[in-house]
């Protein structure tokens, strides 16, 4: 039988900028499609507009330009005035066409990069633009590939195995016995959160073939007797009853506003009164003006899924869309938070 690993141990050093350089990748090249793709600090130096009109005027789709406007904002490129955004004196200095500091033609060469060419399908258009056979198929159908699958799984993992403990520390669930961990991939952080509370148990609700790589995760770490795997699919099944404390962790922001709302809702119908929701994410102010780290990496988001990071007024509003109340916010580690909240008794 494999032997239990210690998941409440933390290393001694702070990886956080070997992350910072994977996630904010994106980022410039979003920074390059707006300049010489799209001409837009020229066009928004002559007519400030909200991001209805910006969307209208360019023929863009609302989510990814709610990505761009928020990381520009984080950049100090536009700011939000009555409503509508204006550009700030750096980017008129530096990024508007008609000024003889423009730095357009710096970035030119940007326009023939792949990445930069899928940022602006993904602002056309509003699908995802990650390469790979699986990638260009929705979300949810790319995980039904098994290599893509574990693959994907094995990514996340490598960053629960740091996050994980944080999180688990983080968590007062001494009032509570079942934990369930929705889409929870590797299960990796339902692992942490029972090995720092040993009264708990968690099973991780996946879909097939995911399923079969979280069972596989779990038993390797020697977690297999006190967390459980159930099989099922988040949209089309209800999800399971029988546990008091519900974990999103890493999953909302691969989706749209819509579906985040039917998912938490599914949450709320199934735990009891008095039943906890955790959502565990990066998630930006309640401005949407930042931070600048998780604006950068929600441009990844936006090109390789359907979602987007949502700021904490954005969740605090979708819990109290579906019934849940007492908000509570705090920050975790590596740009994390979490945002708990109750279904009233």
């Amino acid at each position: 039988m494999p032997r239990m690993d210690d998941l409440t141990r933390r290393p001694k050093t702070d990886p956080m900028e070997i992350f910072r350089h994977r996630d904010g990748i994106y980022a410039p090249e979003l920074v390059a499609a707006a300049i010489v793709g799209l001409d837009f600090f020229s066009r928004l130096a002559k007519s400030p507009a909200d991001a209805h009109a910006i969307c209208a005027s360019l023929g863009l789709a609302e989510r990814p330009v709610d990505v761009m406007l928020t990381l520009f904002c984080a950049m100090g490129y536009i700011e939000k005035k009555d409503g509508a955004f204006h550009l700030t004196e750096i980017a008129r200095e530096f990024l508007v066409r008609e000024s003889p500091w423009f730095v357009g033609p710096y970035f030119a060469h940007f326009v023939d990069r792949p990445i930069c060419k899928g940022l602006l399908e993904t602002l056309h258009t509003d699908k995802p633009s990650w390469s790979g056979a699986a990638a260009q198929k929705p979300w949810a159908e790319a995980m039904e590939d098994d290599t893509f699958a574990e693959q994907f799984t094995g990514t996340m993992d490598s960053r629960g195995r740091y996050v994980g403990p944080v999180l688990a520390a983080q968590l007062d669930l001494k009032s509570h016995r079942a934990l369930l961990d929705i889409a929870g991939g590797s299960g990796i952080y339902a692992c942490c959160i029972v090995a720092a509370h040993p009264h708990l148990k968690a099973t991780v609700f996946e879909k097939p073939p995911v399923d079969r790589v979280t069972q596989k995760s779990i038993a390797k770490r020697g977690f297999a007797e006190r967390v459980g795997v159930a099989s099922g699919d988040m949209f089309r099944d209800p999800l399971p009853a029988g546990y008091d404390v519900h974990l999103w962790s890493n999953a909302l922001h691969d989706w749209d506003s819509a579906t985040v709302k039917l998912l938490l809702g599914k949450s709320f119908a199934a735990l009891p009164p008095g039943g906890l929701v955790v959502i565990h994410d990066r998630h930006l102010n309640r401005e949407k003006t930042g931070p600048l780290r998780i604006a950068a990496h929600s441009v990844f988001l936006m090109a390789g899924t359907e979602g987007r990071y949502y700021s904490v007024a954005e969740i605090e509003a979708f819990l109290g869309g579906v019934g849940f109340a007492a908000p509570d916010y705090r920050e975790v580690i590596l740009d994390y938070s979490i945002i708990t909240a109750r279904k009233p008794k």
